[in-house]
């Protein structure tokens, strides 16, 4: 069909005039989804849950802060102070359940004020959404890779915060948590949180067996695969998870073994994988250790010249073809798939991308640990939401097991869903005294709300 000039342009030339003024508009029409998500999922309960042991005589109990923040996360805000900027949205107070939004004043006062009662019930609420999904669709197979990520702050007086590696922000104090995550879904299952002048592996073992019995006993009876670089190498954690059950791999640090070392540099045979790696098996493990493990030597070929000063090669092997690595393992599999397998462990920095870049993870609100340790967890209860809104509203599309452990589905990331359906207008009517949401006609977007709504909704009307 064929359309004139004059049927699509037109001539503009006046400015509209602006005024405000009180009206029952949402800029989230998204937040329904939320809503009913939290009411199918009984997260209002476990909020009120999460705090009822405290002493609440405010008007705005500790349970509607828990859940303001996890909305605000979901929203993509980032300060508190952007609060002000959404205060009066209609369908976020029905949300909360409120008539008026705090101030920031009273989050910052109130969020100190939690315990660590309140944040044992948030990892708890945590683990138990991602568990259900875990059992529910991956009862086969489930891989948690374990690794830390820096968050800093430019205040010198944060309680809990320490002077430690920080490639970015250098001389900044900062926290640095240990976070398990889950690679078929793309959640984050727990969180330890530590100072930032600690080693990775700090109390990485108590929280790993943690980890462990939580699946277990959310009735998680499949196989359990761990994935942990160099800095969690040693022969406690290796022993915990063979004592456990559990299949692993783990980067070996292997350059500041001498023995090691230079039977690597001196070996000549090496099994072809494709033209980039190349692999051998070694039968080692450091002098002071019990027993051995399978150790696959990997080299890669460098493909650009390396830049820079030639080093000698007295801590660390240097050969201007080749990048080496070690992996030990209990898997019985090929080294081609342990490789690919390994490696997949790298997808868990786009996860602590998403939570910084778009959930605010990096943040820290308050003057004291335990606020800002609530902040955290409530970004990542907002993250796993958005995964388990877009996992509840369509099948898995890839298999469980395939050779990276890729996540089940093809995830957007929570910036393109705010554009694309959270983040629209929408005017709130009570017609026959039924709240009824309007917003646009446009039909890609009734489409994608229409099916991100219907699991949630099919059950609230059953």
């Amino acid at each position: 069909m064929r359309v004139s000039r004059e049927s699509i342009q037109s001539a503009t030339h006046a400015i509209p005039k602006i005024q405000f003024e009180d009206q029952e508009m949402t800029s989230f029409s998204g937040l329904t989804i939320l809503f009913a998500m939290l009411q199918q999922l009984g997260l209002r309960r476990r909020f009120y849950e999460c705090t009822r042991h405290l002493r609440d005589s405010s008007a705005y109990s500790a349970g509607k802060i828990l859940m303001l923040l996890v909305a605000h996360s979901f929203l993509g805000w980032r300060r508190l102070r952007d609060l002000d900027y959404y205060r009066d949205d209609p369908l976020l107070l029905r949300l909360i359940g409120v008539r008026s939004l705090p101030n920031v004043s009273t989050i910052s006062r109130r969020l100190p004020q939690m315990d660590e009662r309140v944040v044992d019930h948030q990892r708890r609420l945590v683990r138990d959404l991602v568990a259900r999904r875990i059992v529910e669709h991956t009862p086969s197979r489930v891989t948690l890779d374990f690794d830390g990520s820096v968050v800093t702050t430019s205040s010198r007086r944060t309680e809990g915060t320490a002077l430690g590696y920080n490639n970015k922000k250098k001389g900044q104090r900062s926290y640095y948590p240990l976070l398990a995550t889950v690679a078929q879904t793309g959640q984050v299952f727990d969180i330890l949180h530590r100072a930032g002048n600690v080693h990775d592996s700090n109390g990485a073992i108590d929280f790993v067996r943690e980890c462990i019995g939580n699946l277990r006993e959310s009735g998680f009876r499949g196989v359990l695969e761990m994935r942990m670089d160099g800095a969690h190498f040693s022969e406690a954690a290796m022993g915990q998870l063979c004592r456990c059950g559990v299949e692993f791999s783990v980067s070996v640090p292997f350059a500041r073994f001498a023995d090691a070392k230079a039977r690597v540099l001196a070996r000549k045979k090496w099994h072809h994988i494709d033209d980039e790696w190349s692999y051998f098996e070694l039968d080692w493990a450091p002098k002071s250790w019990d027993r051995r493990l399978r150790c696959v030597v990997y080299r890669r070929r460098v493909r650009v010249p390396r830049k820079g000063p030639i080093q000698l090669d007295l801590f660390e092997p240097i050969d201007r073809r080749y990048d080496f690595k070690v992996v030990m393992t209990n898997k019985v599999v090929s080294a081609a798939t342990l490789l690919a397998f390994h490696n997949g462990r790298g997808a868990q920095e786009a996860i602590f991308a998403q939570l910084k870049s778009q959930g605010s993870f990096d943040y820290i609100p308050t003057r004291r640990e335990i606020g800002n340790r609530v902040h955290a967890l409530s970004c990542i209860l907002a993250h796993n939401l958005g995964r388990e809104m877009q996992m509840a509203a369509s099948p898995p599309e890839r298999p469980t097991a395939t050779p990276t452990r890729a996540s089940l589905w093809a995830f957007k990331c929570m910036r393109t869903i705010r554009m694309a359906v959270i983040q629209r207008a929408g005017r709130l009517t009570r017609p026959k005294g039924i709240w009824t949401l309007t917003m646009a006609g446009n039909e890609r977007l009734q489409d994608d709300f229409t099916r991100l709504l219907a699991p949630w909704g099919r059950r609230n009307a059953a």
